[in-house]
């Protein structure tokens, strides 16, 4: 039987007394962009087929504090009952009616190659339906990107935003496409204000070992940082999570990098990882959350049945952030 590589085991003490000294109200930084936000034009999102309640609430939210101006694109009676049933008011929205969930997407992903929408938010239907329509060529949202999916964390024992990727679209990325999945949380850390963000490149262990090939990757990935592939950024890799997040832990190990212990974003070896990794922040971590999806044409809120009605405001604020975000010149 082959040995695998020494994993060590991760510190069971108490976090540092440093980050515990800087805990914070809940979802405190999360309410600073929407504040942030709210200085900006409300931007034109489309919310597909929007038949329950959290749906509609999470987008009149929005539209009240100034975000967006939406869309709501789906079966008409079904998004009049869901409103009665939540008690909202539909006066002053725009409903383009479609029969079902899968020409609902269909004629968002239209609305938008018109250029009638400037952002999309995921209703009551599956993920795959959206992303099946955003994907598909000639017809689709595509750019030269690969799509993935940044979560945006606010964890209230960690100094700053966090933003983890990618948990939601990309099961097993090869290493052109982990390169644009960096590109594009690098993206949105710029949209958000971080003018150079730290990106840790997550693995088991902080060598590089040929029997982990995400720490393989992590290394391609940094030389490709060195030589102006991924730029307006910082990457170390491979870190564990641990030296990614704590100074004293990279201390510990005598990790000599500027990212370790003080990264913006960490970047997961795969799609579980990242979302196991999230959920941990939120569920056990007490951590507030929003997300985009990104490298499309325009930003998309990939809304989980269990995201409530906050996160669906910091969402859309994200969204409208990077939509107004200074472009670069070619």
């Amino acid at each position: 039987m082959s040995q695998s590589p020494g994993c060590e085991p991760m510190a069971t003490s108490r976090p540092p007394w440093s980050m515990v000294a800087q805990a914070r109200a809940r979802g405190a930084l999360l309410d600073a962009l929407v504040r942030r936000a709210r200085a900006l034009p409300p931007i034109r999102m489309g919310v597909i087929h929007p038949c329950d309640a959290r749906s509609i609430e999470g987008a009149i939210a929005a539209r009240d504090k100034g975000l967006i101006v939406p869309t709501f694109i789906g079966p008409r009676a079904k998004i009049e009952a869901a409103a009665r049933t939540s008690g909202v008011s539909l006066d002053g929205i725009e409903i383009v009616d479609a029969p079902h969930s899968h020409a609902a997407v269909d004629e968002a992903v239209e609305l938008v190659r018109r250029g009638r929408l400037h952002a999309l938010m995921k209703g009551a239907l599956h993920t795959d339906e959206v992303m099946t329509a955003v994907v598909r060529d000639g017809a689709g949202l595509r750019t030269e990107r690969r799509i993935s999916h940044v979560f945006v964390i606010d964890a209230p024992t960690y100094p700053k935003l966090l933003l983890v990727t990618d948990a939601a679209i990309n099961i097993a990325p090869t290493l052109d496409i982990k390169r644009d999945i960096v590109r594009n949380a690098v993206d949105l850390a710029h949209a958000i204000g971080i003018e150079r963000p730290k990106v840790a490149l997550l693995s088991a262990v902080e060598t590089v070992e040929g029997k982990i090939p995400s720490t393989i990757e992590a290394a391609a990935l940094c030389k490709m940082a060195d030589r102006g592939q991924i730029a307006g950024a910082e990457l170390d890799g491979p870190l564990a999570f641990d030296n990614a997040i704590s100074r004293e832990a990279a201390d510990a190990k005598q990790i000599k990098s500027a990212v370790a212990g003080d990264a913006d974003i960490l970047v997961a070896p795969d799609l579980e990882a990242g979302n196991i990794l999230a959920k941990q922040l939120v569920f056990l971590g007490g951590a507030d959350t929003a997300g985009l999806v990104l490298g499309a044409r325009v930003p998309i809120v990939l809304t989980s049945r269990a995201d409530d009605v906050g996160s669906r405001v910091v969402s859309s604020a994200l969204a409208q952030i990077f939509t107004h975000r200074p472009r670069a010149t070619p």
